[in-house]
């Protein structure tokens, strides 16, 4: 195999790869001694002819020439546009697998992430239907000179340029309907973003404030979220980034009194519509930013007596969150996320020192056929704030 002075291999070179993992992000692994080659669309158990297109000191990228001995796990995509447009990584493998892959995972993230015991993580919940789930996509238009024509879709896997799309088979029927209509009066021109989103039953939801995009597992969720919550028995739950009022909606009954805070101001307004509708009366919402209200919040009662649940964008929390909540100490965290990196640092932080123990961690597959996946994380207080202790920066994770 031709290679360079320093042992590596060069980029544009062809190599034949057996496909021995699957690392976190759709990309399958192969290896030329100790040099890594990540390859998309391909799975655990294939050999394959792969093309280098990028070559580092330890790792090099590749895209797949072709098949030569196809893996086990290895299932026929049900898309048309796998593999060009950006939204799946997955279509390619066995569901089963794919859940098994999730898993591994997560499991190998908390533990190089955070340092914890994999055996932490539990297996992951399936969804009711791999496909046709997602209940919201963003799509976008873009004029494609060359052809003299506007694209209309999704964000193509190598480029930024857009995959024309008919259809999305991981989209809910409805939703595959409103692309229809969308295609047929379209855009006046590129550049422009439209999001398509279904009525969540029973939930005003603002027109740009969050919702869970899979109503077929959303209900595990919250049995997830309210088991957990029901053994630890506090009597009070401070909801942060709490949309809508997703989950203290849900698991009022559980606690004596809750709180919610939000940022979004019309998802606030929403949240206590959504109370009124339902007769709840036992909690309250608060507009503001997590990071300044949530001492006040934590002040309302007893810590040992309350619960925190953190539900925040992907980036994970921000350190002035983490920092009051070791200072204060509620007896239980139930962090939701969909981002296990950033989940997995963040928990590093809250329990450093002994002062907090994770439980366990539930992950939920929420999103079928992609790289991403729900985490319910139950931290509870296990040990007092050192008098030296003092919170580091927090890292980004892309």
């Amino acid at each position: 195999m031709e290679t360079l002075p320093n042992g590596l291999p060069i980029a544009g070179q062809r190599l034949r790869l057996e496909i021995t993992d699957l690392a976190f992000g759709g990309e399958g692994v192969g290896r030329v001694g100790e040099f890594v080659v990540f390859i998309p669309f391909t799975a655990p158990g294939d050999v394959v002819e792969a093309k280098l297109t990028e070559v580092k000191k330890s790792f090099g990228r590749a895209e797949l020439v072709k098949i030569l001995t196809a893996s086990t796990e290895r299932v026929t995509p049900k898309c048309t546009y796998f593999g060009e447009c950006g939204g799946c990584q997955y279509q390619h493998i066995d569901y089963a697998a794919q859940l098994r892959w999730k898993y591994r995972q997560i499991s190998e993230l908390f533990r190089r992430v955070g340092g914890f015991d994999p055996s932490v993580v539990q297996p992951v919940i399936p969804c009711p239907n791999p496909y046709h789930y997602r209940n919201r996509v963003l799509v976008r238009s873009q004029w494609n000179k060359p052809a003299q024509k506007l694209n209309l879709g999704f964000i193509r896997t190598d480029c930024g340029l857009v995959c024309d799309i008919e259809s999305c088979v991981i989209a809910e029927p409805a939703i595959n309907e409103a692309i229809t209509q969308w295609r047929r009066n379209p855009p006046p021109k590129g550049g422009i973003k439209t999001v398509l989103r279904m009525e969540a039953p029973g939930w005003e939801v603002p027109e740009h404030s969050f919702f869970q995009n899979n109503f077929l597992l959303l209900p595990e969720l919250v049995r997830v979220v309210k088991e957990r919550l029901r053994s630890h028995g506090a009597r009070h739950l401070v909801d942060a980034y709490c949309g809508v009022g997703f989950f203290s909606l849900e698991v009022a009954d559980v606690v004596e009194s809750f709180v919610g805070v939000e940022l979004d101001a019309p998802a606030i307004r929403a949240a206590r519509r959504n109370q009124e509708s339902r007769g709840i009366h036992n909690g309250s919402y608060v507009a503001g930013d997590t990071d300044q209200v949530l001492p006040s919040l934590l002040a309302k009662w007893d810590p040992s007596q309350t619960s925190v649940l953190l539900d925040p964008p992907r980036v994970g929390c921000r350190p002035p969150s983490l920092e009051v909540l070791r200072r204060t100490g509620p007896g239980q965290i139930l962090y939701v996320s969909c981002h296990p990196a950033t989940l997995a640092r963040d928990l590093k932080i809250l329990c450093a020192d002994g002062r907090y123990l994770l439980e366990t961690v539930l992950p939920l597959d929420m999103f079928p056929q992609t790289q991403h996946v729900e985490c319910v994380a139950d931290l509870r207080l296990a040990g007092p704030l050192p008098p030296e202790s003092v919170l580091s920066p927090t890292p980004a994770i892309g």
